[in-house]
């Protein structure tokens, strides 16, 4: 039987990166993208703020030794936001190591979140109870988790689409290129969403690309493109929940900035400017939110106080649990590594706890 294709959509992305809102948040009168409810974007920005100071939140807490690494993803809150908020309930989200705010926009709890940063567990929640998959740290391997799992949802009948998120040093990795192929021939339902924040840890977009834009990658695969602005969260929302109700496969290059260092490892002085930090500082995704839902009457300050305290307790309840010392089981090592643990390691367990006794 002949497999049905999805049909037709442009291949080629815009010239000009997509958006619904300007930097200084007034509207863009001829974008062909719809603006979202108003009751989704207060959400969107409320999402925004509490994101942003879980992230903030968690680079303190590596400062004090509560976490062994945190990539920042500061100044990338319109593509975690605004992304998240477009899944719909039965989709599934494949998360790389800066998407910890895009986590806990899902519902992950956040101390199951920074697990893998602490150094616990690789994975710390249960990726069926959110439909979230484990983050991966290794670039570009989240790809090809989310086009399998796309595929086999089609072939299961089920209306089911995933989102992967990767970042543009991850589109020089193999893996990507793989899995665009095959969401191509075999049309899976997967949005591939790269938030393009510049740099590869030091490596800059020139030294990595020489397409027109990375959303032209897509073209070689038969993949539908899109090029938006990543930090006009409206826009990242309207683009990416019109992908995943296409069908089909759809690859969105979003073109944000990494505020903060790559890691609290990092020293980004080293290959930027702080002139180029601050014209990203002007471009701010949750202030060009905030100026457009004042304008509309949608946000005052009782609001913006309101949004400011929740985010507080929120920070303040991941500092209370991620500052309780756990002391972890030595059965632990012998734990969730295979469904039935076999005769060898169960006689290594038991000689380990006698020892330890």
């Amino acid at each position: 039987m002949a497999r049905t294709r999805a049909p037709e959509r442009t291949l080629l992305p815009s010239d000009e990166p997509l958006s619904l809102l300007r930097k200084d948040g007034t509207p863009v009168d001829d974008s062909p993208l719809s603006m979202p409810d108003d009751d989704v974007l207060v959400e969107l920005h409320r999402r925004m703020v509490v994101g942003r100071r879980f992230d903030t939140q968690a680079t303190a807490l590596t400062k004090q030794g509560r976490l062994a690494v945190y990539p920042s993803s500061r100044g990338q809150e319109a593509c975690e936001v605004g992304s998240v908020l477009a899944l719909r309930p039965a989709d599934w989200l494949f998360p790389t190591y800066r998407d910890s705010v895009a986590l806990v926009t899902r519902g992950v709890d956040p101390a199951e979140t920074l697990t893998l940063l602490q150094g616990g567990w690789h994975l710390g929640y249960d990726p069926y109870e959110h439909r979230v998959g484990p983050q991966c740290t290794p670039l570009a391997t989240n790809t090809l988790h989310a086009v399998g799992f796309a595929h086999a949802a089609r072939l299961k009948g089920e209306d089911t689409a995933a989102l992967v998120l990767l970042g543009d040093g991850a589109t020089s990795e193999g893996d990507t290129h793989e899995a665009l192929n095959f969401a191509g021939v075999w049309q899976a339902p997967v949005v591939f969403l790269v938030q393009n924040n510049g740099y590869a840890i030091s490596v800059p977009m020139s030294k990595q690309n020489a397409a027109p834009s990375l959303a032209h990658k897509g073209i070689g695969y038969g993949v539908p493109s899109v090029l938006v602005d990543g930090n006009d969260v409206a826009a990242v929302y309207a683009v990416v929940r019109e992908a995943l109700e296409s069908g089909g496969p759809t690859l969105i290059e979003a073109l944000t900035y990494r505020i903060e260092a790559h890691t609290n490892a990092d020293d980004a002085t080293r290959y930027r400017t702080s002139d180029e930090v601050a014209a990203w500082l002007d471009r701010d995704p949750v202030d060009r939110l905030e100026a457009y839902l004042t304008a509309r009457g949608l946000l005052d300050n009782a609001r913006r106080a309101a949004v400011a305290a929740e985010a507080e307790e929120f920070a303040a309840s991941v500092r209370a649990k991620l500052n309780v010392d756990v002391v972890p089981s030595p059965d632990d090592l012998f734990e969730h590594v295979y469904a039935t643990t076999p005769r060898h390691l169960r006689e290594q367990a038991a000689a380990l706890r006698e020892e330890l006794a």
